[in-house]
């Protein structure tokens, strides 16, 4: 859930947002699609990959395991979030501050570009298909990941829930609206035809959270933009929202530990040869 563009508010990172996103987060719903991720990625064989929205590198650094031989770039929006990102390891990876929209690469440098949960937050997410399709080479992937419905993520379907229901004249549908909102697969296929990429898999794939309810009403108040969001609203205070979401969980899932259902769409593209 790297950031997409300087013109799309909501994306928008900070220190803070970036420090609780790799500790509470990045364990919680983003490790195991990484590495699922990845593998598509090493059946390729790939030489050069470029990874957009890069975060703090959950994915980058399955990339660096899965395909150990491969010159690896992985670029996001943030600084703060490639801060964070590069003070994990990774291995031998080369870090760029970079607009999805307007990367800073020649035309077919790249045999794989790849990004995990970062393509629904593009304003212009078209435009950020056409991108990746221009740096890649004749033949090369395309591969990302959105979320699907929140209904199917159950952890923060109950934070969204609780949420817009604490604030009715003023929803704070965030989640649905944004992390959320781009999982219609007749629109995800338009989108990568209008781009020029119509060869294309889409398919839809089940994971487990597993957290609790203090550490998830954190990671999603405090991690995400979602926290943007709250502190932009007109009545309700970030810790008052972080309770309000931790209420919720505990009374839907009881006591802690919780293992909770996640869903996201994975879509694998080819650029014509």
């Amino acid at each position: 859930m790297g950031a997409g563009s300087p013109t799309s508010p909501d994306a928008q990172f900070h220190a803070g947002i970036a420090e609780v996103y790799q500790r509470l987060l990045v364990p919680m719903i983003f490790e195991e699609p990484a590495e699922h991720l990845a593998r598509v990625v090493a059946e390729t064989t790939p030489s050069d990959i470029l990874e957009t929205a890069a975060g703090t590198g959950v994915l980058t650094r399955a990339l660096a395991r899965s395909c150990p031989d491969a010159r690896l770039t992985a670029t996001d929006l943030s600084e703060s979030m490639l801060d964070t990102a590069r003070a994990q390891d990774a291995g031998d990876v080369r870090w760029r501050q970079a607009d999805a929209l307007d990367l800073p690469y020649g035309d077919e440098e790249f045999d794989v570009v790849v990004c995990q949960f970062g393509v629904m937050f593009l304003p212009d997410r078209v435009r950020g298909l056409r991108e990746a399709r221009r740096v890649l080479r004749p033949g090369g992937t395309l591969a990302y990941t959105v979320w699907d419905r929140i209904e199917t993520s159950e952890v923060p379907w109950v934070v969204h829930s609780a949420l817009v229901t604490a604030t009715p004249h003023e929803p704070l549908d965030f989640m649905s609206r944004l992390p959320h909102g781009y999982f219609h697969v007749p629109h995800l296929r338009d989108d990568l035809e209008e781009a020029g990429m119509p060869d294309a898999t889409i398919r839809s794939l089940a994971g487990t959270s597993r957290t609790t309810a203090a550490e998830a009403a954190e990671a999603f108040c405090h991690g995400t933009p979602l926290r943007l969001a709250i502190e932009r609203h007109s009545t309700m205070e970030l810790e008052e929202a972080t309770q309000v979401a931790e209420d919720a969980l505990r009374r839907h899932f009881g006591p802690d530990p919780i293992e909770a259902p996640t869903r996201w769409i994975e879509v694998v593209a080819r650029r014509p040869a």
